[in-house]
């Protein structure tokens, strides 16, 4: 793919398009992470598996006193009443952004509460595929579920959503620029790993998809030296938006 007309022209600035999965069991092995990726990471998502741990929040102050972006990926998902307290909660810690997942009143009520913090609306987890939309009863193809949600999220007020590189031209095309699209299921060209992400596409293509950010994990954390592949891919990522 190489037709750069889907580019993000999103004022964002290059190395904050890339963001870090912090998805590390505990708040030590995080720190070492921040340590071992230094200048090459200036956006980190912090999800599940460390709010599990100890210190979450701790870590959130850190990367903020570090000069560091963070996305708080907890995908809230309750009454609206109680996510919408929960979201106006998070918005006085100074995150960048957080996940909400559910109805229209859910995503009614993150997005009430909000204030300066940018509300990313789920639409179809990129674990899922085909066989896994049929077995929780969705009759419609996995894109036009991830279009529908994504057009009822930016109605709504949602800044953006979290979509598979596999969607993300279909929704720049469809809803235009103002929606931000988030795109995690990155995996290099020469990956041959079976994992649970089944929905995934190559950092660059995600881009030239029309993706704003992406965010990666895995490729990153088991490569040899993670902090040369972390560079690697911020010179990837500057280079597509040096005519931007």
């Amino acid at each position: 793919m190489s037709d750069r007309s889907l580019l993000s022209t999103k004022p964002i600035v290059p190395r904050d398009r890339l963001i870090f999965a912090l998805d590390v069991p505990s708040k030590q092995d995080a720190l070492d992470w921040i340590e071992r990726l230094g200048d090459a990471v200036s956006f980190y998502k912090l999800g599940f598996q460390l709010f599990m741990a100890e210190g979450y929040w701790d870590l959130v102050d850190l990367l903020h006193a570090k000069g560091k972006k963070v996305f708080v990926d907890l995908k809230f998902f309750d009454v609206p009443e109680t996510v919408k307290n929960a979201v106006a909660n998070l918005s006085k810690r100074g995150v960048e952004c957080c996940t909400v997942h559910g109805s229209q009143s859910i995503l009614e009520g993150a997005v009430a509460a909000k204030g300066a913090m940018k509300v990313l609306a789920v639409t179809v987890l990129t674990s899922l595929d085909r066989g896994d939309l049929d077995d929780l009863g969705f009759q419609c193809d996995v894109a036009d579920l991830v279009y529908s949600r994504a057009k009822r999220a930016l109605e709504i007020g949602c800044d953006g959503v979290i979509s598979s590189g596999l969607e993300a031209e279909r929704l720049r095309n469809g809803l235009g620029e103002r929606l931000l699209i988030v795109t995690p299921g990155i995996r290099p060209v020469e990956n041959k790993e079976v994992d649970d992400q089944k929905r995934t596409m190559t950092l660059v293509d995600a881009f030239l998809s029309g993706a704003d950010h992406v965010v990666v994990g895995r490729p990153i954390r088991q490569a040899p030296d993670p902090k040369a592949k972390a560079l690697e891919m911020q010179e990837e990522i500057a280079s597509l938006f040096a005519s931007r």
